[in-house]
């Protein structure tokens, strides 16, 4: 029987005292079939230490142009008047003769380790072939010498989805390359 002043509920009878109870027919709870778009770009996380000095550990890894001379078949071109700053543009091209796609990208955020705390800097991808985000972190360790935390988020345009994690591992290992090269000097 159909309650007439809530439609949406029955009357139903307790099993031990056989009084009326009003439970609801229906109980619909929405969600979303996908997940957030963030999650669905490959996450790239690496995390070094050096005996370097914070100061020494950002400044070879914030030197632009020696980001390119870590990855095959890549060069940079730093596109704005430095030193280093928010608003710096700067960008990779990658491939042989013809063959080759841009990786521009704008610093957004820029954060020097100073005495004792940790310098960030983070880049925004605004190709029309690789999108998303980078964020060098360089932390001082208290026993001496820094940790580096590099977080990536990007996806290549006209990729499926499918292959989010291929170009997540590739990725990993490619800066995690450059990163230990730049850190040697």
């Amino acid at each position: 029987m159909v309650n007439r002043s809530n439609p949406r509920s029955t009357v139903a009878r307790s099993i031990t005292d056989h009084s009326p109870r009003m439970e609801p027919i229906f109980e619909v709870e929405f969600r979303m079939c996908m997940p957030d778009y963030d999650a669905l770009m490959p996450a790239i996380r690496i995390v070094r230490r050096t005996s370097l000095p914070a100061a020494e550990a950002w400044r070879r890894l914030t030197d632009w142009e020696r980001h390119g001379e870590q990855v095959p078949l890549t060069r940079t071109a730093i596109t704005t008047a430095g030193p280093t700053r928010v608003g710096t543009c700067f960008t990779a091209r990658t491939g042989v003769a013809r063959v080759t796609f841009d990786d521009p990208m704008e610093v957004v955020l820029w954060r020097p380790p100073a005495e004792g705390s940790a310098g960030l800097v983070r880049l925004e991808k605004r190709g029309r072939v690789v999108r998303g985000w980078a964020e060098i972190e360089i932390r001082p360790l208290p026993t001496g010498g820094t940790e580096v935390r590099w977080r990536e988020e990007l996806w290549l345009r006209g990729l499926p989805r499918l292959f989010d994690p291929v170009v997540a591992a590739a990725g990993r290992r490619l800066f995690a390359r450059a990163i230990d090269s730049l850190l040697r000097g």
